[in-house]
């Protein structure tokens, strides 16, 4: 991955893959969670999103299985995609704790 920021729905798809492989839905449903509904990820968006993941080496396949008459493909983060994810996690915490420290050098009663 380049050191360049990671867009946020990238980002989020990690995320909802941190603790365990899931399934195209699930990963949608978790996005939307950790983003307080506020990314609503659409199939088509996801499964580009997943290819390109897998092609950088960040996600992998983990199997599929028929559920209920419909396949279910799963999917994985990989130990690059955790070091990926870990370094955008510290850089976004780095620039949020230099934001608060600047806020509160911010002088009180000046205009918003």
């Amino acid at each position: 991955m380049p050191s360049s920021a990671m867009r946020e729905p990238t980002f989020l798809v990690l995320a909802a893959l941190a603790d365990g492989r899931k399934y195209g839905y699930a990963v949608i449903t978790e996005v939307a969670t950790l983003s307080g509904d506020r990314v609503k990820l659409r199939p088509g968006t996801l499964y580009a999103a997943l290819d390109r993941l897998c092609d950088e080496g960040l996600v992998r396949p983990a199997g599929e299985e028929i559920v209920d008459g419909r396949l279910r493909r799963y999917y994985e983060l990989t130990d690059a995609g955790a070091t990926a994810l870990a370094t955008e996690a510290a850089r976004l915490q780095s620039n949020a704790a230099q934001a608060f420290n600047r806020l509160r050098l911010r002088p009180s009663g000046g205009a918003a």
